[in-house]
């Protein structure tokens, strides 16, 4: 459901600052196609004022291919839009440059050279001068904008009362709320902190419970339950396998039993990079949605055709990632502690979400509100990727905020002249915490020390003394179907990158769900396909999986989940030698009966009952702890062993996986999630908890629960006596 341009003469209306924005392009595209242009040898201009004739033809060029190219990726999906858009570049670039007089031009491949050049000096340009290089992204869209809504540059559309109400939800991926004060002191967030200082938005924390993950958090957010996701990856027992949330068939099941059609982003709504729809009806770059595809071809046909934008992109990305692999060995060199390596594939993922992805959300997002959603939900990854391998405070990671508020406040441009009267909420998944890893306290990975301290004592209850190796030996023959090391490198970043491979290269009809939407690239991937694969092993005898300190074990031989008794009496020293580990903080049981213990090195802990023996083992992880622990420990595809690692006085904890900057468990600031929300759009004090003293809701449930009240109150919601009954609710 989107809402008309208000009207054909305000369409048409033209201003001095269109006129002024219009003369800008023109001078900076003929200045950098003249500098490109000295520079190739195979191109030459022998009249300065034919570089400005080529500038209004790439313009021109633009303006009239763009209906015709919407056209085609309206037929061909997001690969058509691609490869029209850049053809249509070359193509015009191409003919304006050996057609239009004073110029003189070679092959195709030099105009090509041009191009590319010519984007690097715009954007350099733009750096120089202190203009928004993100701006120049959506430029036109943005003015496009004010000439429907018929207002000047810098001026607001008409009354609120002649537009009707909307809401952007902007998810900044592991932001801690101590993280975002920061950046709010250092000046690197300042739309963020106008709202904040002007009081058109209150900012406030929220609790992201155990497991606090992205899939755990965006599902509870978007659908409003969090029952189905006790990690970032586990064993499941029903399928036999590691379920891992980033392997879009996985997301997608994970949907399909969370969904009941009544999702946050339902009735007309559009995801944008999430993980999950949301029940949108519209889905773009969305992780569950993958096997479908990227999302409507047309939608994606302004980034990839508009001149010098996807140039520009590739470009400032090779500098991103020329840019950490800098980073990386200034830490190095300066000896910070704690750090991981920061090589392989990691800084190509960077340059990837940082420049590329972020460019295209900015894009696909403005053009979502100028079309005039209902409601629209981003999930902005940028610094969550750089904090987990740099940490949560460093440098490098805070700076990546500062480009997430630029955006921010690209968008509030953009909703200032949309056809709706758009709220935005800010708010993060989850935050952060810094520490040195498991393996790096250990000097073993955390599969490796489960193994160790399982083999200790002779195996029992029909286990044979060759099943470690063969277990080994079958994690590692079996990747296709989704097993691995807990401890290999990390995987949520290639979430995006799996979701593009995924649709553009999607899954026979027929196949089964295994082959569809299946991990392509990174460390989760799983390319065998099935009629070449051999048969699968026999089951593991043990799962180790980190999700950052969270940690959880599961012997997945067993039928069902094995209690604390039943693990001493079959690996007697497993149990006091993880509650041993200086790098483990809690190790969580459950008993015959129900019970659910936490031992800790000085004592445990009742979780049901309260009743403390010795030390209390939660006590450096604050008043949450024990109801965080309880619910984890009984969600149905939980470890039998549910671990947190061990927090010191100033918050720092172990990852089970390889990341310095890490959420996932308790410790630190990972569970201080933002809100920062209109000052008009309260959060009653019936719906918030006391966590160590502070007031806040709890849980991603009740921050949806939250914000479809919000959506209500808009009138973007109907009344819940209004609302069509969601898929599995009850009459």
């Amino acid at each position: 459901m989107s809402v008309p341009a208000r009207g054909r003469r305000a369409t048409l209306r033209l201003t001095a600052a269109d006129v002024r924005g219009a003369a800008w392009s023109l001078v900076s595209t003929a200045a950098g196609l003249g500098l490109a242009i000295w520079v190739v040898p195979g191109v030459e201009v022998t009249n300065p004022w034919s570089l400005v004739l080529a500038a209004l033809a790439v313009a021109l060029g633009d303006a009239l291919l763009r209906p015709v190219l919407r056209g085609v990726a309206r037929r061909s999906g997001v690969v058509g839009a691609l490869v029209s858009g850049v053809a249509a570049q070359v193509a015009v670039a191409w003919a304006a440059l050996t057609y239009l007089p004073g110029f003189r031009s070679g092959t195709w491949t030099d105009v090509l050279a041009v191009l590319v050049l010519a984007g690097v000096l715009m954007a350099l340009g733009r750096w120089v001068v202190g203009a928004s290089d993100n701006e120049y992204v959506i430029g036109d869209l943005l003015r496009r904008a004010r000439r429907q809504a018929g207002v000047p540059r810098g001026g607001a559309a008409g009354a609120a009362a002649e537009r009707p109400a909307g809401l952007l939800v902007v998810l900044l991926d592991g932001v801690a709320r101590p993280t975002l004060d920061y950046a709010l002191q250092a000046g690197l967030a300042p739309t963020l902190a106008r709202w904040v200082g002007d009081g058109t938005h209150h900012l406030t924390t929220w609790w992201a419970r155990v497991p606090a993950t992205t899939p755990a958090s965006t599902v509870g957010l978007l659908h409003g339950s969090t029952e189905h996701v006790p990690a970032f990856r586990w064993w499941s027992r029903a399928l036999g396998r590691l379920v891992v949330t980033n392997r879009p068939a996985d997301a997608a099941a994970v949907e399909a039993r969370t969904s009941d059609g009544a999702g946050l982003l339902a009735g007309g709504g559009v995801a944008v990079s999430t993980m999950f729809s949301g029940d949108a009806a519209t889905s773009l770059l969305v992780m569950s949605r993958a096997r479908e595809g990227l999302g409507p071809g047309q939608m994606f046909v302004h980034f990839f055709a508009s001149p010098f934008v996807l140039v520009r992109a590739v470009v400032v990305a090779l500098g991103e990632l020329l840019k950490e692999l800098y980073q990386g060995w200034q830490q190095a060199v300066r000896g910070v502690e704690p750090r991981v390596p920061r090589l392989g594939w990691y800084p190509v993922l960077r340059a990837v979400t940082n420049v590329v992805l972020r460019d295209l959300n900015t894009t696909l997002v403005a053009e979502q509100l100028v079309r005039g959603a209902p409601v629209v939900c981003v999930d902005l990854v940028d610094y969550d990727e750089i904090a987990h391998h740099a940490g949560p405070l460093r440098p490098e990671s805070l700076r990546a905020l500062e480009g997430l508020d630029r955006v921010v406040g690209l968008w509030e441009q953009v909703a200032a002249v949309a056809p709706r009267r758009y709220d935005v909420v800010v708010l993060s998944d989850h935050g952060q915490s810094l520490g040195a890893t498991f393996e790096q306290v250990t000097g073993r990975s955390f599969l490796d020390e489960v193994r160790r301290l399982m083999a200790l004592d002779p195996p029992g209850d029909g286990a044979r003394p060759d099943d470690d190796g063969r277990a080994r030996d079958g994690a590692a023959s079996a990747r296709g179907e989704g097993r691995r090391r807990a401890t290999a490198p990390d995987s949520e970043a290639w979430g995006p990158a799996n979701t593009a491979l995924n649709a553009l290269r999607p899954g026979q009809p027929g196949a089964r769900d295994a082959e569809a939407g299946r991990m392509l690239v990174g460390p989760d991937r799983s390319e065998r396909r099935a009629d070449t694969a051999p048969a699968l092993p026999e089951l593991p005898e043990v799962a180790v999986v980190g999700s950052g300190n969270l940690g959880m074990v599961w012997f997945p031989r067993a039928p069902r989940r094995l209690t604390g008794d039943e693990v001493r009496a079959r690996w007697p020293a497993l149990l006091p030698g993880l509650v041993a580990n200086p790098a483990v903080g809690v190790v969580v049981e459950r008993g015959p009966r129900g019970e659910v213990r936490a031992h800790g090195r000085g004592g445990s802990r009742d979780l049901l009952t309260g009743e403390v023996v010795g030390a209390d083992p939660l006590a450096p992880f604050g008043s949450r702890a024990a109801a965080d622990l309880v619910r984890v420990a009984g969600l149905e595809d939980a470890g039998d062993l549910v671990l947190v690692s061990s927090v010191d006085e100033v918050g720092m904890v172990h990852a089970f996986e390889g990341l310095v900057g890490s959420h996932g468990g308790l410790g630190g600031a990972q569970n201080q999630a933002v809100l920062l929300h209109p000052a008009h759009l309260g959060v009653p004090d019936d719906e918030l908890e006391d966590v160590d003293g502070t007031p806040m809701l709890v849980g991603a449930e009740a921050v949806h629960r939250r914000l479809v009240a919000w959506l209500r109150d808009l009138g973007v919601r109907p009344p819940v006596a209004e609302e069509a009954p969601g898929r599995g609710s009850v009459a």
